[in-house]
């Protein structure tokens, strides 16, 4: 596998129809899905010449913690439908690969399994219908060891997924929301599991779970009830960037959810300037949506960002050879974003971060400069 898109290949071919087009799948007639990766494709580097670089360092931090690269595994639920060892494999992965691995609250493993693992392991939340319940989850996060929390804001209600309804796509009874189930006979009665023609069982499963009111008041409960970290992810508007950072917010990604939530929304990468120049430093801002290639990662830095999350290359690489495919998809993107910070003349992550760009509108060039 030598890019990202030979790791696609290797997936598709590795599993079977509905689970690839689950998590291949975007919301709707799928267009901002494709806007992401356009968006990126869109955007050209300057390199800088005669800067006497001959690697590029992607050594850094994120929230505090050192890493290898500016990169988290995107939090993605039910990894066991791709590979038998699921979310314990991508963080064996993450933890070889000296990144951050954000395990997700509908994990087929436990938080308590996963942060076992050893890797640097932050926790995504979603807002349950049972408050105590979200209470719960987040005392067992912190008992576990993670090291942040993330709140995803961008799912009031799931997208309509047509590849998952055409489908009729339910788990299987083996694979369940391990942090909400109290035992895998529960998990294989939920509305998770239970197929219907013309219907997505997992989008049925997400409405009965969370709650679709979601506020800005209610952040302060959270903030209140953790003195870890609070990351809010799913912020496209610069208004909401601040008002985050106001909130409490230690760290924000920009995010339309992989282009599977509003179908139409602004392609993350195209959100992230402004959201960059309106949190003003006062935050780490963050992005996913679209990452395929170390140039996306240097891209995204240049651009204002603290790090990148990468959801379906990580899952791609999982599925098609477990901890090792995993290991090397992420190995992938290291090489590639340490190459090309070499060839643009950027010796480490700071240089990354000053970077000028370009973006391109068909034939027209638009300086965009840097995000700061």
């Amino acid at each position: 596998m030598f890019d990202i898109d030979d790791v696609a290949h290797a997936a598709s071919r590795a599993l079977p129809g509905h689970v690839w087009d689950f998590i291949d799948g975007g919301s709707g007639g799928e267009s901002t899905l494709a806007a992401n990766r356009t968006a990126l494709s869109g955007i050209c580097l300057v390199p800088r010449a005669l800067t006497g670089v001959t690697r590029g360092d992607c050594a850094g931090e994120m929230l505090g913690s050192p890493v290898s690269a500016p990169l988290a595994v995107a939090p993605m639920a039910y990894q066991r439908l791709v590979h038998p060892d699921g979310e314990l494999a991508l963080a064996r992965a993450a933890r070889s690969a000296g990144v951050v691995y954000v395990a997700s609250m509908l994990s087929s493993h436990t938080v308590e399994e996963i942060a076992g693992v050893g890797a640097e392991t932050w926790f995504q939340l979603y807002w349950l219908r049972d408050r105590a319940r979200t209470g719960e989850l987040i005392e067992r996060a912190e008992a576990a060891g993670c090291r942040a929390l993330v709140l995803t804001v961008d799912v009031p209600r799931m997208g309509r997924r047509l590849r998952d309804m055409r489908n009729a796509f339910a788990l299987p009874g083996t694979v369940t929301a391990a942090n909400l189930e109290t035992s895998a006979a529960d998990g294989r009665g939920s509305t998770a599991h239970a197929a219907r023609p013309g219907a997505s069982a997992v989008t049925a499963h997400t409405a009965e779970t969370l709650d679709p009111t979601l506020s800005w008041a209610d952040l302060a409960w959270i903030r209140a009830r953790t003195g870890l970290p609070l990351i809010i992810k799913g912020i496209m508007d610069p208004g909401d960037g601040t008002r985050a950072v106001d909130a409490g917010a230690d760290a924000i990604v920009v995010s339309n959810h992989g282009g599977r939530q509003l179908d139409g929304a602004l392609p993350s990468i195209s959100a992230l300037p402004g959201v960059v120049r309106a949190v003003d430093d006062r935050c780490p801002v963050l992005m996913d949506g679209g990452i395929r290639s170390g140039a996306d990662v240097l891209k995204a830095l240049a651009l204002g960002a603290t790090g990148v999350l990468v959801g379906r290359p990580a899952l791609w690489g999982l599925a098609a050879g477990g901890q090792d495919g995993a290991s090397a998809a992420l190995r992938l993107l290291h090489t590639e974003l340490e190459e090309a910070m070499a060839l643009a003349g950027c010796g480490d992550l700071t240089a990354a971060r000053q970077l000028p760009v370009r973006t391109t509108a068909g034939a027209r060039v638009t300086d965009e400069g840097t995000a700061r």
